[in-house]
């Protein structure tokens, strides 16, 4: 762990997120300024390495050419009608199908967070409130002395919002402002 550099585990993150979102071995070679041919190798040796990911995305497209939709794991549809369309659409419908299952669970677990953190602030008549969501981050505005509950109600409801057989990993940073924490 100690050889990863901050440019290493953004490559690695590139590779790893691009592939699962369905990226081509020319975009992969864009975000990682490497020729196609080596950005092809590197989504075939992912696959290789990583063969039960291939099989699901396959499943997954699959199972959105039949049906036109897929589903979040709370149940959330995604219609897809690109699979009728032209070559360039039918490529975009893949990658919609590899993408909407995991990147709209990921929304969905971040908006029963914001959910469930609004309510206990509300529940506990704090002051701090929530001001922004990006991604999988919550940024909290918090009223000096109320740090440590607000760490307590992010932890708890971060957890809380999705029981699944992996333990979702929450990371917790304060600063003065946004950019301290970035």
């Amino acid at each position: 762990m100690d050889k990863v550099t901050p440019d290493l585990r953004r490559k690695a993150k590139a590779v790893n997120f691009g592939i699962v979102y369905g990226i081509s071995a020319f975009g992969l070679g864009e975000d990682l300024n490497i020729d196609s041919k080596e950005a092809k190798e590197y989504i075939n040796k992912y696959f290789e390495t990583y063969n039960q990911v291939k099989k699901y995305l396959d499943e997954v497209i699959l199972e959105a050419q039949k049906t036109g939709y897929t589903k979040t794991l709370f149940g959330r549809v995604r219609p897809i009608n690109e699979f009728k369309g032209n070559p360039f659409q039918k490529a975009f419908a893949k990658r919609v199908a590899m993408n909407a299952p995991l990147q709209g669970t990921a929304s969905d677990i971040i908006k029963k967070a914001m959910v469930l953190i609004n309510d206990e602030i509300l529940k506990q008549k704090l002051s701090s409130r929530m001001l922004l969501q990006v991604h999988d981050e919550i940024l909290i505005e918090t009223k000096i002395g109320e740090e440590k509950i607000i760490k307590e109600i992010l932890t708890k409801c971060m957890k809380d919002s999705f029981d699944y057989s992996v333990p979702l990993e929450i990371n917790i940073e304060e600063g003065k402002n946004f950019g301290e924490v970035h």
